[in-house]
């Protein structure tokens, strides 16, 4: 069991969003979204770049064999939305292998079939045009972005239906345990509210203006 991705499953994107704020790490993905709503993915990255064809015809989805279990696919496609790199056959491939779901700098496609089989996919849209003979996988398991946020393999990664962040695998221990406070102050403020506290109190008693200030 990866302990750090189970502590992360227990959070939400904007705690985890504001921790790493706090610390001046960007981690959002702007643009990617979930396909459907009341998806949770957490996961550590298996990272996959394609690139343009030209002379070169290469494959466009035979990595998904050498995914593990749990891990989440991070496809950077450079943001391309007029060709997909994901359809059914794949997500429904994916779910059967235990992988925890796939984040695309692009689009995806087959969508009544993607929904019906439950497989979480965050996209910056979907399309029905293939991209085979238009793209390639040219790199796998190597550093790639996702809307400019550089994701390298290991790297942990949480999506939810406000959208998708990166969590530098370097830094997790440390993201986490800010995350996990800030997560404990917003419990705290909602409790003092239901106690008759007003919102400036319980916020001015967790010190809730200060939980995303940045580290100096």
């Amino acid at each position: 069991m990866d302990n750090l991705v189970e502590r992360f499953k227990k959070l939400d994107t904007t705690c985890v969003s504001d921790a790493m704020d706090k610390i001046g790490i960007e981690c959002s993905v702007y643009g990617v979204k979930p396909v459907h709503f009341g998806w949770k993915i957490c996961g550590r990255a298996f990272t996959v770049h394609y690139a343009p064809c030209g002379a070169v015809q290469g494959n466009v989805g035979d990595f998904l064999d050498d995914v593990e279990p749990g891990q989440v696919v991070v496809i950077d496609n450079a943001g391309r939305d007029n060709c997909t790199v994901w359809g059914d056959i794949m997500a429904k491939t994916a779910g059967k292998m235990g992988i925890a779901g796939t984040v695309i700098d692009g689009v995806c496609r087959d969508i009544p079939a993607v929904l019906a089989c439950d497989y979480p996919i965050y996209s910056k849209g979907y399309y029905m045009r293939t991209g085979k003979d238009r793209v390639y996988v040219d790199g796998v398991n190597v550093p790639v972005t996702l809307s400019d946020i550089p994701v390298y393999p290991g790297d942990i990664i949480l999506g939810d239906d406000s959208g998708v962040i990166v969590v530098p695998q370097k830094r997790g221990e440390e993201v986490a345990a800010i995350a996990e406070n800030i997560d404990r102050k917003e419990q705290e403020i909602l409790k003092l509210i239901e106690e008759g506290h007003t919102l400036k109190e319980a916020r001015a008693m967790t010190g809730y203006h200060y939980l995303q200030t940045k580290v100096q």
